[in-house]
């Protein structure tokens, strides 16, 4: 039923940009945050970012200052900018969404991933 869908995932050499897109679909709960998380070969998948419905963000230290997230709620989009790109931003990138439920109870779900390549 739920189902989170990502897409710009592709080839970038490094100090270059692209842009992550995941849409959220078939589910009529809030949705409480959004995220992006990352999985390279042979190591745990870590949190690159998040963004409430509030708007709140926040980004592994890595990161900060090179990528931007960004949530459309009347879309169920949720966007991940990278910029100044570096080879160690290679991985499998995740689409992350948490669903309110109940007032007490949260539902979360995964995209498939997206292969995000940083050549050197």
């Amino acid at each position: 039923q739920v189902q989170l869908v990502e897409s710009g995932g592709g080839l970038v050499q490094a100090g270059g940009s692209l842009r992550l897109s995941c849409t959220v679909s078939g589910s009529s709960f809030s949705i409480k945050t959004m995220g992006w998380y990352r999985q390279a070969p042979g190591k745990k998948r870590e949190l690159v970012a998040t963004i409430s419905s509030a708007g709140t963000t926040d980004y592994t230290d890595s990161v900060k200052g090179r990528f931007t997230i960004s949530r459309d709620n009347a879309k169920n989009t949720v966007d991940l900018l990278m910029s100044s790109l570096k080879p160690e931003d290679t991985s499998v990138y995740y689409c992350n969404a948490i669903f309110r439920v109940t007032t007490s109870r949260n539902v979360e779900y995964w995209g498939q991933g997206t292969q995000v390549t940083v050549s050197s």
